[in-house]
C-alpha cells in the first residue's frame, strides 16, 4: 500500500513539476515558437501547423543536437547553395553536413523558403493553409523525409496538440496565446500570384477557369500575362520575325524582350513576350532554387518574366553563368520588411 501511495505521490509531483515548467516538451516548444510559425505562414503560405509539427518531430521538441548546437530545427542539410556555417551529424549517412543558423527565426525562415522556392514542393501551395493533411501527404510524396510513416506522424502531431488552430490565427493572436522567441514579428503577406493568368482582351466570350482566373478567347489569339508582362505561347512554324510582324513590333524589339539573338529558333510551347520583361520578379517570388533537373539561365528568366541582365547583376553573375542543382538565384531585391526582420 505504501508503494502505491509513493508511486501516486511521485506521479503527482512530476505532473506538478511539468505544469510549473510549462507542460510537456512539445507544449513548451509550441508556446515558444508558435508566433514564428504563424508569421512564416503569412509570409510564405506554409501552414503554421505543419511548420510546428515538423519542428517538433525533426528537432525532438528542440532537444536535438542540431538545435542546441546549430539552431537547425528542421534538419536541413547544406546542399550546394549554402555558404553559411555548418556542422556534422549522422543522419541517412554518417557525418553529413547540416546548416547552422544564428537564431531560431533564421531556421524557420529558411525552412519556409526551402519549401516555397523548390520546384518539387511547388504543388503543395495549391492546397489551402488549413488543409494540413494534404500538406502532410504532399511532403512525404515530394520526398521531404525517407520515413514511410512521416505523413501519419505529422498528422498525429497536429491533432494531438491541436496545432490546426494556428492555421486560422493572426500573428497577434498567436502572440497572445503563448508568446514566442519573436517578440515583434513582421508579417509580410506575399501578394498571391497566378502564373500564366490570361489578359482580359476585347472581343470573344468570357470563361472562368477552375482557379478563378478569367480567360477571353478572341478571334485572333489568347494573350497571357506573367509578372504583368503579356506573352503568347508559340505554335509550330512561328519565328520571332513573324510574331514581331503580327504584334506590330520590330524584330530587334521582340528579340530584346526575350533575351535572344537574331536567328534564334522558337519551339512550339515556348513563351514569347511581346513587351519588355521586368527587372525583378513578382512580389512573393524573391528567389528561385534550382532543382535536380537544372534549367538554363535563359529558361529561368523567361519563366519569371525577368531580364537576364538585371538578374545577373542582382546575383553578381558572370555573362556565361549556367545554373547547377541547388543554386539560389535572387529574383527580387530584399524588401524593407525582410531587412527589418533580419536586423531584429
Amino acid at each position: 500500500m505504501k508503494k502505491v501511495i509513493l508511486a501516486i505521490a511521485l506521479f503527482l509531483g512530476l505532473a506538478a513539476a511539468a505544469q510549473r515548467d510549462g507542460g510537456t516538451p512539445q507544449e513548451r516548444y509550441i508556446s515558444r515558437y508558435a508566433t514564428i510559425a504563424v508569421n512564416e505562414m503569412y509570409r510564405t503560405g506554409v501552414p503554421a501547423s505543419i511548420t510546428l509539427a515538423q519542428g517538433i518531430i525533426e528537432s525532438a521538441s528542440g532537444a536535438s543536437k542540431l538545435v542546441t548546437e546549430g539552431n537547425n530545427h528542421f534538419g536541413i542539410k547544406c546542399h550546394n547553395s549554402w555558404n553559411g556555417r555548418t556542422m556534422r551529424a549522422d543522419d541517412d549517412r554518417r557525418n553529413e553536413c547540416f546548416r547552422v543558423y544564428d537564431s531560431a527565426e533564421e531556421s524557420f525562415r529558411d525552412h519556409s523558403d526551402f519549401l516555397r522556392y523548390r520546384d518539387r514542393y511547388k504543388f503543395l501551395f495549391d492546397f489551402q493553409t488549413t488543409d494540413y493533411k494534404s500538406w502532410a501527404y504532399g511532403l512525404k510524396q515530394a520526398g521531404y523525409a525517407t520515413d514511410p510513416s512521416y505523413a501519419a506522424k505529422l498528422i498525429k502531431c497536429v491533432e494531438d496538440y491541436g496545432l490546426s488552430r494556428f492555421d486560422r490565427m493572426t500573428v497577434e493572436e498567436a502572440m497572445a496565446e503563448g508568446g514566442s522567441e519573436a517578440e515583434r514579428p513582421v508579417a509580410a503577406v506575399a501578394e498571391e500570384q497566378i502564373p500564366d493568368s490570361p489578359l482580359k482582351i476585347e472581343a470573344g466570350e468570357l470563361y472562368t477557369g477552375s482557379a478563378g482566373e478569367e480567360y477571353r478567347f478572341s478571334l485572333t489569339r489568347t494573350l497571357y500575362s506573367r509578372n504583368g508582362v503579356p506573352f503568347v505561347y508559340a505554335v509550330e512554324g512561328e519565328t520571332y520575325a513573324s510574331l514581331a510582324k503580327r504584334y506590330h513590333l520590330l524584330e530587334r524589339e521582340i528579340l530584346k524582350f526575350n533575351d535572344v539573338a537574331k536567328g534564334a529558333e522558337i519551339h512550339a510551347g515556348d513563351i514569347v513576350y511581346i513587351e519588355p520583361k521586368k527587372t525583378k520578379a513578382a512580389p512573393g517570388l524573391e528567389k528561385y532554387i534550382v532543382g535536380e533537373e537544372t534549367e538554363s539561365f535563359h529558361t529561368i528568366c523567361q519563366r519569371f518574366a525577368v531580364k537576364e541582365k538585371s538578374i545577373r547583376k542582382l546575383n553578381g553573375l558572370a555573362a556565361g553563368y549556367q545554373p547547377r542543382e541547388g543554386d539560389e538565384l535572387i529574383l527580387r531585391p530584399e524588401s524593407k520588411l525582410s531587412k527589418l526582420w533580419k536586423k531584429r
